[in-house]
């Protein structure tokens, strides 16, 4: 295939729903053709049909980013349509409630399949071409949970700290090559991630006190925030204030702290499914 043939295309994860369906619309919107994945294949074809419809160009792909083949998968979607991938946004998501000595094994390791091993797979497989052109850029969704250790949701939060950490070294070792590299971290957010997790446990007392945000305004300050240049960006007022504390007090304290919140509304429950 000819290189100087190929389009360029701003590749989603997580499509379906939440933020990543609210950067899609925001990328379409502003003319960028489109690779939307998800593991869910009807909302993502009503998505790729609501996108069509506007006059934005999106292919949809069905995938499981659990499988250890899914960043090829990926990979092989663009060059059959002569894309490459200009922008990633890795927003896919995986949530596991309950306690470590409780949670099935396997579901910890998909855990870390779908929200570090895919996330960096995917960046070394993009990011080189990224350089090489000197242009494009990745969008990785932390959350502020990454600040803290989350007992109950061990895992989802180490998993946070790690996009945060990875992308920040990430967007240093870029400086200067043009290419992008931003952490979008949010709060909790009015998403399908919390009902599939049963994160409305209404005994839960951490997400009573925490207010919700918008997935839809979340992604606006987002995707000016990556149009500016910012390496970083907590959409609200709150989710900044609450940032501040988790960097002020040492870790075995925030982790007595929301185990005290957390203990009495958890149960071990099922996980919230990759989006």
């Amino acid at each position: 295939m000819n290189a100087a043939a190929e389009r360029p295309a701003v590749v989603v994860t997580g499509a379906s729903s939440g933020i990543g369906r609210e950067l899609a619309r925001l990328a379409a919107a502003d003319g960028h053709g489109l690779v939307l994945v998800a593991r869910e294949e009807r909302p993502l074809n009503d998505l790729v049909s609501e996108l069509s419809s506007r006059g934005g160009h999106a292919v949809g792909l069905a995938l499981d980013l659990r499988q250890p083949e899914s960043a090829d998968r990926i990979a092989e979607c663009l060059a059959s349509h002569e894309l490459y991938c200009d922008i990633l946004i890795n927003s896919a998501g995986f949530g596991i409630y309950g306690a470590i000595a409780e949670t099935d094994p396997d579901l910890q390791s998909s855990l870390i399949d779908v929200n570090i091993r895919a996330v960096s797979s995917l960046i070394g497989l993009f990011l080189p071409g990224m350089v090489q052109r000197r242009k494009g850029g990745i969008i990785n969704i932390g959350s502020i949970t990454g600040y803290a250790p989350g007992p109950y949701m061990a895992s989802y939060c180490a998993s946070k700290a790690f996009i945060r950490s990875f992308t920040a070294a990430l967007a240093a070792e870029v400086a200067g090559t043009g290419v992008r590299v931003m952490c979008l971290t949010p709060g909790v957010v009015r998403t399908a991630f919390f009902e599939r997790a049963s994160m409305n446990n209404p005994r839960n007392r951490l997400l009573k006190i925490l207010p919700r945000g918008d997935a839809a305004a979340t992604a606006k300050i987002g995707w000016k925030a990556f149009a500016d240049g910012k390496s970083i960006v907590v959409p609200r007022a709150i989710d900044k204030f609450i940032v501040s504390l988790c960097t002020l007090l040492p870790d075995r304290a925030l982790a007595r702290f929301v185990s005290w919140l957390q203990r009495r509304g958890t149960r071990p429950q099922s996980p919230a499914l990759p989006t």
